[in-house]
Order: C-alpha cells, then structure tokens, then sequence
C-alpha cells in the first residue's frame, strides 16, 4: 500500500504557526513517501531492507559457508585475500553484478570454516587506470589497531566457536516514562592512567550509574574511529565496535547486565559525517571520491574535516539505515543519540548561522532535503520495526516539528537537546556576579522549547567538560578544588557557594528544563579536572582521560555531597514523575529577591538565588490548597548543606490571592528559604 499523503491539518494541529510553511513541509514529506514507497516495492519494505548487513559484508552459514559481499562499481577486479591465503591476490576472485556488487563464496574446508576466527583481511582492487588499491571490507565487524606498528587498522574475521558466543540472558526494559540519561565513555571510565574496558564499565560503572538513580545509558565513542582523541567522531568502521575496550561478545555483555539493572542503553550514532582516512574508512573505497559521499566541496565538511554522506543514493541509505538495525539487533541497543543534526539538516551545516527562531531559517533554501528525509526514514524504520526505540537529536537550530511524528509532517525524533541551557550557565559564571543575575532569562532560557516536542534538558555534557572549556564544579570552585575539598580543611565562602550552586542549577535545570534530562559522568559529583585525550599537544597523557573515582569514594571529601544530592535528586524524580508531567507552571520569577517558583508533576519548587539574602515567611501561590511538607532541600547536611531548613514539616495554605496564580481565590503558602537554597514541597 502506498504511504498515505501528509494532511495539512496535521502539520498545523502540532504548530499552527507553521501555515505559510506547510507547501514546504508537504513537499518534503512527498520526497520522503516516495522513498519509503521506493523500499517497500524494491526491497520488501523496511524489515529486508534494514537488514543490508546479513546480505553484505562477510556472513557465515550454519555449515561454515563464508559468503562475502561488497558495492565497488568503480572496481575493474576484486578479490578476497587475508591470512587465510597467504595474502595471494590472484587465488580468491570476486565476480561482480550490473549494480556494482562484488560477491565471493567460501566453502568449508575440512569440516572447518575456510576463513580462521580473528584472522586479518582486505579486499583488493584493480581500478579503470590499472591502479591496484587495498580496502578493508566497509561492512567489516571487527577492526584493531596496533600503534607500535601503525596507525592504520586490520580489519578482522569475527566469528568465534559457539561457546565464546556471547548469548543474551536478559530482555530489554521497557521504555522509560521519564528519560534521566549518564552520557558516558568507557574510555574514560577508569581512575587509572590508560584505556578502559567494557569488562571493567559492566562491573564498576553499571552499579554507580543504577544507584545513582539514572535508567538510560548514553555511550559515545563506540562505532571504530581512526583517533582516539576524536572522542569517537571521526568514525571509520560503522559496524564494528571500538576494539580499544575489548572484544564485540564484551560490549554485548555490557548491554546485556545494563538491561538486567533495569538501564535502556543508547548509542552515539554519527551519521552525519565520516572519517576521511582511506586505508581504514570508507573514504575513496571503490577509487572514486563518491561512493557513499557527495562529491567535490559538498561532499567535505570544512571544519570537521571530514566526508559527508550521499543521502539520496538508494545504496547509502542502506548501508545507513542497516547500520541502525545492526546495533539493535546485534548489541541489543535501545536507541540512539544522533550526532550532528544540525549539520546534516542545512546545506550552511550550522557554520556561521546564528539561528534566531524565524521559520523562514528552516525551511527555505538552506535546508538539505535529503539529508532530513534520511532522518525520517531513519525515524520511521526504527520506531515501526522496535515501537519502543528512542530517538534524540543534537540540533542547535531549534527545527520545528523536529520532535513530532513523520505521519504529522515531522522528522520523527522523541526528544532534542537543550543545547542553549549548558551555555547560558557558563556566560553566567564566566561573565556576571551573582547579583546580576537576569532570573527572568534564566527561566526564558530553561523553558523556550517547542510546545508538544520533547527535550533532554542538561547543564553540561562532555562538551563542557572537554579542554578548552571547564566543567561548572571548576567554574565555580576553580583553585580551591584542590585545597578545599576536604571535610578537614575550612569551609570557605567558595567552597561553599560552589557547592550550593551546583546543586541548585541541576535542580532547576531537571525539573523545569525539559521532559528528560542528562549528565555526563563524573560531572555529577563535580569532577576536579577536564577531559583531555592522549595527543602529541599533551604528550601522550591519560592525566585527564580519566575519571577520578577516588575523589568522590573518599568519605573525607566534600565531593561525596554533590554526588549524594544527584542521587537524591534522580530518585525524587523517579517518585513523583516531573519530568514526564506538563510543563511547569512558574509563578515568580523576582529579580529583586532572585527568587524562582513553580508548580509541576503537583510539586511546588522554591529557589532562592540571592548571594546574601535570606527570607523568612515568604509568600508563595500555589494551585491545590491543603497541607505540605518539603521532600528535598539541597540544603541538607549529608548534600553538605547547613541545615538552616530541614525537610518534612507542615505547611498549610491560605486562602487568598497572590501573584495571579489564579483569577479567584489563591492559596498561599509562608516558608522560609535560605540564601542559595532550593526546596520542593510536595502535599500531604
């Protein structure tokens, strides 16, 4: 059945603002049924499609038959030669279809694959002019590096014995109500001065991330990328997992314990660009420039300096979407963060716009049509093959409709990144005293999403966290982290506005800012240093290419505080649900008193900013009169609080009106909020 055409009506029920744009929308939505349409009359819909990697790239029969598949149009010649033959380029040739496809089958020897487990491989090609170059296979599952001998990497043969096959014990969790993501490394995951592994992520991070109230796992840096200091975005093999961790059967038992514990584990999937290394990525593999990617200037991104991708070749988008369907249903991933969005979505890719939120910047001339009906293919594929698949997008631009279904005219996407919120608090640390503070605009920033389009809110990622920038903790702390951080040493007035700031602004940001929220490791308990990888500008160092775990398990560090508040704070949430509740109500924002109120999920949130200030019996409205008591103050002692307000108590309302909470009778309640002190009350 064909895909029914896009309903001007459903565009607009989601944003009505939206009327002048709708020809646009509508076209775009065409280009994407005709498309979808394509794949279900060609391919058989998007199950066979999707899954391009059984059909490409080295597969192994039940009775050890290796069959090997490659797209090399522009090749001449191919063969398959590795370990197994000597590395004979003659013994092993492949013949080749009309669209391009080069194809190989290996009978069992022996009884024995004819190909052995973990053995090396290429394919090598004769090219129209003569020229013989070598590959690895682009489908390839398994590649290694050995730096003492190369930076370029071997591709592998993965196929280990059935008892070292790793087999699922545990079934996915079900999709959580309320995202509250650890965006995490497993590099980085040891205190220690070297790589870490997925063996040691699974036993001493899994833990730490449950405990710490956290049910989504974000993990960056998996996909194979050529410079470990790229932070994983320079990806040259996009179906095997990095090797710096471990083995393919260890990173499956990573996934595997993480679903045990209850934890959805999504991947860092970069569509958006390649790698252009040509020995060991896809860059130039048939001896052409545009096999997967666009050629000339539109095919190289500027500053990245990297490849980008054909969208609208019928090969590429299955190579991409494959790729998807790969690490679900090979690893068992439960959705992905895309990186990149806003690159992909504009011809400009971002470079030089300052994206006001006039609608004629979205869907004018700038935008890559082709680029955004790959994501909602992308969307469509994943959400109608896995329905509890999420989706994020890391778009700066702010596109309508980003969030809303493909069916309504949208890209297709389940939630977006903040990525305004991390910046307004460093301007606000870097350049104001907090006496200037603009608590209006802290509320603007915090709640200028679009309506019905969901957001992961955040005050830092690992993009504040990287050399260059500081993470809020040092932000705040600076020098002092290291003098100061001891329960034995003075509580300085750095110290301790650092600490109460820190915990205030990921409250606030976690309950007002969005309908999930994220955290990038270590930073919840304040990390003391920056994230810097091994390079030559540092000499090889892992001193900042780690997590310093011992800070925040040293019972005499005040680190411990801020990492009991972040838990605390998950845990409240998974209580009473605010992130997946209506947007917050937010009845004062006081300039003078700096001061925040707001309603949401029934709970009533209290924030006093002021430097100095203290007040007591101040007014608040709220919606629902009765009895309250404060659930969760920052000011507690064991978040290293002074305890000037405990929690629990009774609070009652008063009839009367107040702030304009409501047009009629308000209810008020009277409490006394510290200076640098959050409470939220929750009703009897």
């Amino acid at each position: 059945m064909p895909t029914p055409p896009l309903d001007e009506k459903a565009v607009l029920s989601v944003d009505p603002w939206l009327e002048k744009n709708v020809p646009h929308i509508i076209h775009r939505h065409n280009l994407f049924r005709k498309w979808k349409d394509t794949i279900d009359e060609i391919e058989g819909g998007y199950d066979k499609f999707t899954k391009g990697y059984l059909k490409f790239g080295l597969n192994v029969a039940e009775d050890g038959t290796v069959t090997y598949r490659e797209w090399a149009p522009n090749a001449r010649e191919a063969v398959l030669t590795g370990d197994f033959n000597n590395w004979n380029r003659i013994s092993h040739p492949m013949t080749k279809d009309q669209f391009g496809v080069w194809e190989i089958t290996l009978p069992p020897k022996d009884g024995q694959c004819a190909i052995p487990h973990d053995s090396k491989i290429k394919i090598s090609m004769i090219l129209p002019s003569g020229e013989r170059i070598d590959r690895l296979p682009a489908w390839i599952r398994r590649v290694t590096q050995d730096l003492s001998v190369s930076p370029v990497y071997d591709a592998r043969f993965w196929n280990p014995p059935p008892e070292q096959v790793y087999k699922f014990k545990n079934a996915r969790p079900p999709q959580p109500k309320s995202v509250r993501i650890y965006e995490a490394h497993v590099g980085i995951s040891t205190s220690e001065h070297r790589v870490g592994t997925y063996k040691e992520f699974t036993q001493n991070i899994l833990p730490r991330i449950r405990d710490l109230g956290y049910n989504t796992i974000q993990l960056m840096a998996v996909m194979e990328h050529a410079y470990y200091a790229s932070f994983g975005y320079q990806v040259t093999s996009f179906f095997a997992a990095s090797s710096r961790y471990g083995t393919p059967e260890e990173l499956k038992e990573l996934v595997d314990t993480a679903h045990g514990m209850g934890l959805t584990v999504l991947l860092d999937i970069v569509h958006s660009h390649a790698c252009k290394n040509v020995l060991d990525g896809i860059n130039e593999f048939d001896g052409t420039d545009h096999l997967y990617f666009h050629e000339g200037a539109r095919g190289r991104h500027e500053l990245w300096d990297s490849r980008l991708f054909n969208y609208g070749h019928h090969e590429v988008l299955r190579f991409l979407l494959s790729n998807l369907r790969f690490w679900v249903d090979e690893y068992q991933f439960d959705g992905f963060r895309f990186d990149g969005v806003t690159s992909m979505m504009y011809h400009h890719h971002g470079i030089g716009a300052g994206f006001s939120g006039g609608y004629h910047e979205y869907f004018g001339e700038s935008a890559d049509l082709e680029a955004i009906v790959y994501l909602m293919l992308a969307n469509d594929a994943m959400h109608t093959l896995y329905p509890s698949t999420i989706t994020i997008a890391e778009d700066v631009s702010g596109m309508p409709l980003l969030c809303a279904p493909v069916s309504k005219g949208g890209v297709g996407f389940d939630y977006r990144l903040s990525m305004a919120i991390p910046d307004m608090w460093i301007k606000l640390l870097k350049h104001k005293k907090d006496d200037e503070w603009d608590i209006g605009n802290i509320v603007h920033t915090l709640t200028n999403r679009r309506y019905g389009e969901r957001s992961i809110a955040y005050a830092e990622s690992h993009d504040q966290a990287l050399v260059g920038d500081k993470t809020l903790a040092f932000w705040l702390m600076d020098k002092e982290m290291y003098t100061n951080m001891s329960d034995l040493t003075e509580y300085t007035p750095v110290i301790a506005r650092g600490i109460a700031l820190h915990k205030m602004i990921r409250l606030l940001v976690h309950s007002l800012g969005g309908e999930g929220y994220l955290n990038f490791e270590g930073n919840e308990f304040g990390h003391p240093e920056w994230l810097d990888f091994p390079r030559e500008g540092n000499g090889n160092s892992f001193q900042y290419a780690r997590r310093q775990w011992n800070v925040v398990d040293d019972p005499l560090l005040r680190y411990r505080y801020l990492n009991e508040f972040d838990k605390v704070m998950n845990h409240t949430e998974e209580k009473y649900h605010w992130l997946s509740a209506d947007p917050a109500y937010v009845s004062l924002k006081h300039e003078g008193d700096k001061v925040i109120v707001y309603e949401r999920a029934g709970l009533l949130f209290i924030f006093n900013f002021h430097p100095t200030n203290s007040f007591t019996d101040y007014r608040v409205g709220v919606e629902e009169p009765g009895e309250y008591t404060i659930v969760l103050s920052t000011d507690e002692k064991r978040f290293g609080g002074f305890e000037n307000v405990v929690s629990g108590g009774s609070y009652f309302t008063t009839p009367m009106e107040w702030n304009g909470r409501r047009n009629f009778t308000q209810n008020v309640l009277q409490v006394y909020i510290p200076s640098r002190t959050a409470i939220i009350l929750a009703k009897k």
